[in-house]
């Protein structure tokens, strides 16, 4: 089972002097010689170095006391998620899932060996708690791909405890500044080897596969085609923090995913739309997928909420143990059904798909107009539509019918919304304003319909209670402040759409 750490650390040239007395420096009593190991790692990546181009590492170590296979990520600069796994015969399966949005059907080879002697000291505290790890590492780097070199070289690492302050290694740094020791100029070991063992005609990462980006953007294709982008990096990076479970990465997922057919749906005067319609039905097939797990999360967290609002005296019954016991077995298989869907062929397809459309645009002839009218016409197409909505519900009674076309109205809100972002960059102020008009909308409606799914759950809630004998008293209760969200979310729409109608006219 693979096993996560954050790992915050800086690396210095080590120079001739290896590393400076650190002591006395950032409130460390002691350094304590722990000996010295010889590392032995292999990196894996796709031939073309997909996994480098994002800063990702993968390897397989024997020596010192973590060997195995690790992956790390990268979260900030100097900081990265570390994910574990035991030495096995080849990558593990749980770690070359993580990097599938990336790798996709290219196979994962060794391509660099670095071979370490680490001199390893721990600095301590007063009381004798571990601060930060110290190691000089003598590397040794070669490259096991095509017609690469060896390199040589020392650095020093200094990584950070468990649970530390990361502004202790600012005030270490300090201190080895002082001692003439200057931060690397890679950010990992990795980093340098391929660069110093590189072919001289190795090209760039990321050339081959569609990660290059190109240059600023000029004309409407170019501001649709560097969203576009932006979306697509955004689905393959948030990949594997949805299969990590992390707090929200299926939501990051899902919006990238609707951003992408929001603006693909918008932009048919820029990008053919024999070519984007199949991608938008694909996209609308994932945001499916990824929309019954998030619709789970957002409801289970609102009724929680809900009882915990409730005085003691009004809550009958084990609802807490319900509501829970409900959860967990929807859970499971949402779960389930999206970890299937990233998986699937379909996916790997559907990413394929949008490398494709960005190295190789299907642009129409007014993709190389001007971008300003180009993008906000098609923003002011989507806002009417919207606006047709809005006033269809008002005119409707309160019920199911309104409820029905409340959701399609929010539904065109974010669309309408995303078409903003994107037109954003060409239009100004004027597309950013009505972006947030439109976020403002998109929550009140957003709340009544979370409120509609609420009464939903709370019926069935209340149903499985009765038939378990069980007082449903607190269901009803919730069911009826339920109704008076949804009610103030309908008094509040007509003035809050006749400010957005007045003020945000592209």
């Amino acid at each position: 089972m693979a096993h996560t750490q954050r790992e915050i650390e800086r690396k210095y040239e080590a120079g001739d002097g290896g590393l400076p007395d650190l002591t006395g420096a950032a409130g460390i009593a002691t350094v304590r010689d722990e000996g010295i190991s010889d590392l032995d790692a292999t990196y894996y990546d796709t031939v073309d170095r997909r996994l480098a181009e994002a800063s990702i590492t993968l390897r397989c170590r024997t020596g010192g006391s973590d060997a195995g296979w690790h992956l790390k990520f990268p979260v900030a600069p100097g900081v990265r998620d570390e994910i574990r796994a035991p030495l096995s015969e080849g990558v593990p399966a749980d770690l070359a899932a993580l990097v599938r949005s990336r790798v996709r059907g290219a196979e994962l080879v060794p391509l660099v060996r670095l071979r370490s002697r680490r001199a390893v000291c721990h600095l301590l505290d007063a009381d004798g708690g571990l601060l930060a790890e110290a190691s000089v590492d003598a590397v040794r780097a070669e490259r096991l791909t095509g017609e690469g070199g060896r390199a040589e070289w020392s650095e020093i690492e200094i990584e950070l405890a468990e649970g530390g302050d990361p502004a202790f290694l600012d005030r270490v740094e300090k201190r080895l500044r002082k001692a003439g020791v200057r931060p690397s100029a890679s950010a990992s070991k990795l980093a340098r080897a391929l660069q110093e063992t590189a072919p001289a005609a190795e090209a760039a990462p990321g050339e081959k596969h569609g990660q290059r980006s190109a240059g600023p953007p000029v004309t409407a294709g170019d501001h649709v085609l560097a969203y576009l982008r932006a979306q697509r990096d955004a689905v393959v990076a948030f990949d594997p923090a949805v299969r990590r479970d992390l707090p929200d990465a299926v939501h990051d997922l899902r919006v990238a995913t609707r951003r992408l057919r929001g603006v693909l749906r918008s932009s048919a005067k820029v990008l053919d739309r024999t070519v984007t319609d199949p991608l938008r039905a694909e996209l609308k097939w994932l945001a499916g997928e990824l929309g019954a797990d998030r619709d789970r999360e957002v409801l289970t967290e609102r009724l929680t909420a809900a009882v915990a609002d409730l005085p003691d005296s009004l809550v009958v019954g084990p609802v807490g143990t319900r509501l829970d016991t409900w959860d967990r077995s929807a859970r499971a298989g949402t779960r389930h059904g999206v970890l299937a869907a990233l998986d699937s062929d379909r996916y790997l397809a559907l990413l394929d798909a949008l490398d494709a459309l960005l190295t190789d645009p299907p642009l129409r002839p007014a993709a190389a107009r001007k971008p300003g009218k180009v993008i906000a016409k098609a923003v002011r197409k989507d806002f009417k539509k919207l606006s047709a909505l809005v006033g269809q519900a008002l005119d409707l009674p309160p019920g199911q019918e309104r409820d029905g076309v409340l959701h399609e109205a929010r539904k065109k809100a974010k669309r309408t919304r995303y078409a903003a972002e994107a037109a954003a960059p060409a239009v100004g102020r004027r597309a950013e304003d009505l972006a947030r008009a439109l976020k403002s909308l998109q929550g009140l409606l957003g709340d009544h319909q979370d409120s509609v799914m609420a009464r939903d759950a709370l019926r069935d809630l209340a149903d499985q209670a009765h038939a378990a004998g069980e007082s449903a008293f607190t269901y009803g209760l919730l069911y009826g402040r339920e109704e008076r969200r949804a009610e103030r979310a309908e008094d509040a729409l007509p003035k809050l759409w006749a400010s957005i109608a007045r003020a945000t006219a592209l």
